[in-house]
């Protein structure tokens, strides 16, 4: 069993899919971050960053020891959980690269960019010109790095679903927070729209 220490924002959320999809044995417990319940003692056993998610693997593989594993930072989750299950992360040493360099895009990215333009733009309770912009650039600029790799690509690790894909969906999943025309990314909306077709995604897009 895993236990999962999440709350429903794009990083949780990828934690959650990929818990769905891969069919692993979890239990999900909220972290309300509105309530500042990261920062919880207990929960600082688990995650020294305070931030979700996190998990504990109460068996983990072998290759661990037989103590419980705690991971935190959602890539290397993904990256930890891939590898559990033999799941979503290629043995083809190329299209393994291509789902890690996808990952990592994401990582440092298609994540705290967009984060921050949430931040500026919803949030905050000055409204920065300056930031608004210098985020919203950046999070369109990204968006087209999206579409062009997927004008030439099924998934971002290329042919098949991995890691990278679930990384990113969560984050893609705000785009009218972003101001993002489907109409001139049609790649990455083919993309968006097959992967959350998918009944693994949606379960995991409930969770918590």
């Amino acid at each position: 069993m895993i236990d999962l220490y999440t709350w429903g924002t794009p990083n949780g959320r990828k934690i959650s899919v990929m818990l769905e999809e891969t069919g692993l044995k979890y239990q999900a417990f909220p972290i309300n971050i509105s309530k500042d319940e990261q920062f919880a003692p207990d929960f600082l056993k688990i995650n020294p960053n305070n931030k979700i998610p996190a998990i504990v693997d109460h068996e983990p593989p072998a290759a661990y020891g037989t103590e419980p594993v705690s991971v935190f930072e959602s890539g290397a989750i993904l990256i930890y959980l891939a590898e559990k299950s033999g799941k979503f992360l290629p043995t083809d040493a190329k299209a393994r690269m291509q789902a890690l360099q996808w990952l990592m895009w994401q990582m440092g990215g298609f994540g705290p960019m967009l984060g921050q333009l949430h931040h500026f733009s919803r949030f905050a309770k000055e409204k920065v010109p300056y930031a608004i912009d210098r985020f919203a650039t950046e999070t369109a600029r990204l968006y087209k790095v999206l579409d062009g790799h997927l004008a030439k690509n099924e998934y971002l690790a290329g042919k098949e679903l991995s890691i990278a894909d679930f990384a990113t969906l969560p984050w893609a999943a705000r785009w009218e927070w972003h101001g993002i025309d489907w109409a001139t990314n049609p790649n990455a909306k083919r993309w968006y729209d097959a992967l959350m077709a998918r009944s693994g995604v949606q379960r995991g897009f409930e969770v918590p």
